[in-house]
């Protein structure tokens, strides 16, 4: 073979070996770019698939929430196996002892203390109470032989009683108003006749006992009007339609509606309010094939009167209606409404509520994530210092929290942005250290004066009353009719408060309702109302 050939052939094999070259280079290109892309798809399921697990989390998290909402214990107290926990982390607690003396051992103080508490006494049987009538039934003995000495009959030595409680069948009765006519027999001088008293509701059959009877059934002992119209019909013989009662109940209202709206202004010129708001069903015509959702506002002074508002939406134009002219501080929980007012409304101050935040610790706890416990700890410290001195004078008061609370909520806040970091967002400790660090200025408002309250839970007592009825009459009627609900509910929460007894407050007040001036309704307020001394005779 010639060199030539040679060459040429080994040109030939370098142009195949640079096309085969080439081709490799083209497909490790191919190959890399694929390999590129697989990664980025990894990578995208890998954040997928962390997506996922921390949304089930979550879901199961709620879910096991909603579990124990429905059918678990209602308290905040510690459980036993909760307890149990605190013990496993005893180590855990003298090391943080070691950095923070104070914060550990009141949680140590705090288990103590509650370790040594005293056992309950048991329960003694207590005398019937004395201003009950008492029907005596006297029962002599069948025979009273004589005395076989001396042949005399048996004389009376004493006597044993004993006392149960009966109860006899509340009754209608029909009371006629009977008015004689005087006249003089030539017919001159006219007819004399007595003034017929002021009726609760003119050319009606309602007298004010059965008006204060359905108030009460309705608003304080959750009876629906269909299960009245059933008693009234099966025990006591009289037929009274629902329809009917709704109209009384309306009308009665109408009547309340300015008592209530002067209760509501003298509240505002306390310069303080506790706000909070509770779902309520409506049946609203224009709402096909189900209920609507309305809302029942609370607005209420601690260890005062309670201002029910029903607005048919959550948004901030049902608080604004009523604040629009208020000029103070409003107590809530973290819902962005209430901040919002701040933005139209001046000199409007919001604190925030401890029990929410503290609440969420708690659920962190149940969740299994033992490091809630020591924020726990914290807010135990904080509601103890509460309970010694809620006594005291609000001027006392103040100086001691702001000795003694201010430290432990600066101190909360230091090891809750310590945390945050090493935390998952969505976890249930990640959602409690959040809410702390982003609510922390309105938590510590109550600081700011004695007279504030540390939470809200004095008006989410108040939500109960409407909470239990909701379960049983299901829904509050249409939505023209919330406002009725809202007038009764305020003044029977409202005695409740002041311990006054609904009936006798609701049967005072119907009774002088009519014939009242309206310059002296501020006497019918549950703050300035006093009932009649009985009458002798």
């Amino acid at each position: 073979m010639s060199a030539e050939s040679e060459l040429e052939r080994l040109r030939a094999l370098n142009r195949a070996l640079a096309a085969e070259k080439a081709q490799l280079e083209k497909e490790n290109a191919r190959i890399e770019k694929q390999a590129a892309e697989l990664r980025t798809e990894h990578v995208r399921v890998v954040t997928l698939k962390d997506g996922l697990e921390a949304q089930l989390k979550a879901i199961l998290l709620e879910l096991a929430e909603l579990k124990r909402q429905l059918f678990g214990e209602k308290t905040e107290k510690l459980t036993p196996e909760e307890e149990s926990q605190l013990a496993e982390v005893a180590a855990d607690l003298q090391e943080q002892a070691q950095r923070d003396p104070p914060a550990s051992d009141g949680i140590l103080a705090d288990e103590a203390e509650e370790k040594e508490a005293p056992r309950r006494k048991p329960r003694r049987r207590h005398p019937l109470p004395e201003h009950l009538e008492r029907q005596k039934v006297v029962l002599e003995p069948a025979d009273l032989p004589p005395c076989a000495q001396c042949g005399r009959p048996p004389v009376r030595i004493g006597e044993e009683t004993s006392e149960e409680l009966e109860y006899e069948p509340a009754r209608l009765v029909v009371r006629q108003t009977v008015r004689p006519k005087y006249a003089c027999r030539c017919g001159c001088c006219g007819v004399t006749i007595a003034d017929l008293p002021p009726r609760l509701l003119p050319q009606s059959k309602l007298g004010v006992g059965l008006a204060v009877h359905l108030l009460l059934s309705r608003f304080d002992d959750h009876v629906a009007y269909y299960t009245l119209e059933r008693i009234f019909q099966e025990r006591h013989g009289v037929s009274i339609p629902r329809q009917q009662m709704v109209q009384w109940v309306a009308h009665i209202a109408f009547l309340l509606q300015p008592l209530y709206r002067l209760m509501f202004e003298e509240m505002k010129k306390s310069g303080y309010l506790q706000v909070d708001e509770t779902p309520v069903k409506i049946l609203d015509p224009e709402v096909k094939g189900k209920c609507a959702r309305g809302y029942l506002w609370f607005y209420a002074v601690p260890g005062g009167d309670v201002y029910l508002d029903f607005q048919n939406t959550r948004g901030r134009k049902a608080p604004h209606a009523q604040l629009a002219n208020f000029v103070g501080t409003i107590q809530t929980d973290a819902y962005e409404v209430y901040d919002s007012l701040k933005k139209i409304i001046s000199n409007l101050v919001r604190i925030g509520c401890a029990a929410h935040s503290r609440r969420k610790f708690h659920r962190a706890l149940k969740d299994g994530d033992r490091r809630a416990i020591w924020f726990i700890g914290q807010f135990r410290q904080l509601y103890r210092i509460e309970r010694e001195t809620k006594e005291l004078t609000p001027e006392n008061r103040h100086q001691i929290r702001q000795q003694r609370a201010a430290p432990i909520w600066e101190l909360i806040r230091q090891k809750a942005r310590e945390l945050q970091p090493h935390l998952l967002p969505q976890s249930s400790l990640g959602k409690a250290v959040s809410y702390f660090i982003n609510e922390y200025q309105a938590l510590i408002g109550y600081l700011q004066s004695g007279d504030f309250q540390i939470d809200n839970n004095l008006v989410e007592n108040s939500i109960r009353v409407p909470a239990v009825g909701r379960r049983r009459w299901l829904f509050i009627g249409h939505p023209d009719a919330g406002w009725r609900s809202a007038v009764i509910y305020s003044l029977i929460v409202s005695c409740r408060r002041r311990g006054i007894n609904p009936q006798e407050y609701l049967t005072d007040v119907l009774q002088r309702l009519p014939a009242i001036n309206i310059t002296q309704i501020g006497e019918l307020l549950p703050a300035r109302w006093k009932p009649k001394p009985a009458s002798v005779g």
